[in-house]
């Protein structure tokens, strides 16, 4: 893949991505601030509910994590057109297939090598 079509494809996915966290962060996902408590009348509120309070509000802060994660990814795909090493894979040197660049752009391995991160992880 050229560098002008890894570029276009990497911008297209930066913006995709700050438009989504744009919009993550303008729904709250609680009317209290990290580490207030979530209403004014807590000991009212039914335990069940705080907890359905507590997950909804982890959910969305994953949920953000995860989005500005991948955002992170993009920029650091982009380094790496300016570099000239964009497409090879960074663990074992060889060229990352198209298909596969153009389904995750940001990718930084080819698919045996994702394969053997993502087991690691799993182990580790």
């Amino acid at each position: 893949m050229d560098k002008r079509t890894a570029r276009k494809r990497l911008e297209s996915e930066r913006e995709r991505l700050q438009s989504l966290v744009s919009a993550l962060y303008a729904e709250p996902a609680s009317d209290a601030e990290e580490g207030e408590p979530f209403t004014d009348g807590a000991a009212e509120q039914h335990p069940a509910d705080m907890g359905t309070e507590t997950f909804e509000l982890e959910k969305d802060m994953s949920i953000r994590n995860n989005v500005e994660a991948e955002l992170a990814d993009v920029e650091r795909a982009m380094r790496r057109v300016d570099e000239g090493t964009y497409g090879v894979c960074e663990s074992c040197g060889r060229k990352i297939p198209a298909q596969r660049l153009e389904a995750i752009p940001a990718t930084r391995f080819c698919i045996k090598d994702q394969a053997r991160a993502e087991r690691e992880a799993r182990i580790a």
